[in-house]
């Protein structure tokens, strides 16, 4: 409960780290976006007042001169000036400036050279006559300026109207302005969509990251402004970098905290195994220690030690348990050495096909006792391994005693050996019984030291969980492989791989 409770608290907490995270990236684009666009909007109508700015002043003399030679000079037999303006429904208005006017009207210098001779209404009515005329003046000024944007402006070439190094400064200004100093392409492109030129940079390969916006759209040829930026993604993502190690430190977190619940869960099945070892353990020392301390008793009885033939058996009962005694000791001890040191090994070249056959000779009688038999098929043109000869032997007849041990009481025990030459140079040796088998569970985990398949307080086997797990070390400093195929109910077959030894 407590290990999903966890899973589940840090999977929660990465999960919403990782939603924090896309909601700032998002934010971050969001505004992004809008410092662009506003200043993408800045630069347009900046370009468009340099474009009324450019047709006021080159037609501001032009119509000063006109306006005064036609409407303040001397001349009051001027032609009258005449203007179109055309509405936004379509309409067109005609309006006329007469020049016949009395310029006496029209000058301050005489309006308050008579002032004292005139009286207030007549001077207020010439002051309002100068007011009115100027404001003509302007109006019609700023009129023959829109019409020459409008008639004029689409026949100034784009180079002109957008010049790029005006375009970039103006460009670089509001961005920064906007708070995105980021580096940045861009280009211009006309009503067909076709580029009419484009800074150094410009690819148009990711539409996500160009942004646009329409230049001169009131005019007839308007343009459309596209600005690119090649490290938007380095830009965002820099501002939300910060999270990023708090995730990874969360994930980290959570993979040792996996890995410290599976350590759990191992020391907890390698505590049980070993318990199952010492009570194993226990009863198979029981035994010997029991008997030979029955041995003991009896010596101490006078009428027993007068009989040669008793004393001889009972020193034979001490001898074979104390030996027993010593084997069993000696097998734990042997794996600890060997756990803790890799021992000490002496490899000689030896012929693997004659130590099995001697070893098959010497085991067959303990098969045969059983009403079983032993067979071997020793095909391996080459046999020659580079092993220590006393662990190989071990080796062998640890797997040939557990086929005893695991022998299917009901059927005599049929055991076989086969070796023969496999490809890469290597040796198999199979070893196959018909014993009781082993469950599909069991058999992964029967290389485990301390693992038995009877386990806790069966003990119609003895041994202590060593003998697999010794042979799967050896093999291994051997430079070999084995593995393990059995059938639950039909038997066994233990396969051996070893490296020929070299020419």
């Amino acid at each position: 409960m407590i290990t999903a409770i966890m899973a589940l608290t840090f999977g929660v907490l990465i999960y919403f780290q990782i939603l924090y995270l896309e909601n700032m990236v998002k934010m971050r684009e969001q505004q992004f976006t809008e410092g662009v666009m506003r200043s993408l909007s800045a630069t347009s109508d900046y370009l468009e007042r340099e474009e009324t700015l450019h047709f006021l002043e080159q037609d501001i003399k032009v119509i000063e001169s006109s306006f005064y030679d036609n409407f303040i000079g001397n001349s009051t037999q001027s032609p009258d000036i005449k203007y179109s303006v055309e509405n936004p429904d379509g309409s067109v208005t005609n309006f006329t400036l007469s020049s016949k006017v009395d310029n006496t009207h029209l000058d301050p210098s005489k309006i308050l050279k008579n002032s004292t001779t005139q009286d207030p209404g007549e001077r207020y009515r010439n002051m309002q006559d100068i007011i009115r005329s100027q404001y003509l003046y302007q109006k019609g000024l700023l009129n023959e300026v829109i019409l020459s944007i409008l008639r004029d402006s689409g026949s100034r070439p784009v180079m002109e109207r957008a010049d790029s190094t005006k375009v970039r400064t103006c460009l670089r200004t509001q961005l920064s302005n906007n708070g995105v100093n980021v580096p940045f392409a861009f280009a211009i492109f006309n009503i067909n969509g076709t580029p009419v030129y484009s800074s150094d940079g410009f690819t148009g390969n990711e539409p996500k990251d160009i942004y646009s916006i329409p230049l001169f759209s009131n005019s007839e040829k308007f343009y459309t402004l596209k600005v690119e930026f090649p490290t938007k993604k380095d830009y965002i993502f820099s501002s939300v970098r910060f999270i990023i190690p708090t995730i990874a430190m969360t994930i980290i977190l959570f993979v040792i905290f996996l890995y410290t619940i599976i350590l759990i869960f191992r020391q907890k099945k390698l505590s049980e195994m070993k318990t199952d070892f010492i009570n194993n353990m226990t009863h198979e020392l029981k035994t010997p220690i029991s008997t030979i301390s029955l041995a003991g008793q009896m010596l101490s009885d006078p009428a027993i030690v007068k009989s040669q033939s008793t004393l001889q058996h009972l020193a034979e009962v001490v001898t074979d348990e104390s030996k027993r005694l010593r084997f069993q000791v000696e097998k734990v001890l042997q794996m600890s050495i060997f756990d803790q040191t890799g021992g000490a090994l002496k490899f000689a070249p030896l012929d693997a096909n004659e130590v099995i056959a001697s070893i098959a000779r010497t085991f067959k009688i303990k098969v045969e006792k059983y009403g079983g038999s032993l067979t071997t098929s020793l095909e391996a043109s080459r046999s020659g391994v580079e092993v220590d000869e006393m662990q190989f032997t071990n080796v062998i007849f640890n797997l040939l005693d557990n086929a005893v041990k695991y022998m299917d009481p009901e059927r005599e025990p049929r055991l076989h050996i086969t070796t023969r030459d496999i490809s890469g140079d290597r040796l198999e040796i199979r070893i196959r019984d018909n014993g009781i088998g082993i469950k599909k569970d069991d058999l992964k985990r029967i290389f485990d030291k301390f693992y038995r398949v009877s386990t806790g307080n069966l003990h119609n086997v003895k041994g202590f969980g060593l003998g697999l797990a010794y042979v799967k070390k050896m093999i291994t400093l051997f430079h070999g492989n084995i593995t393990a195929e059995s059938e639950y109910g039909k038997g066994s077959e233990f396969i051996i791989t070893l490296p020929l030894q070299e020419s």
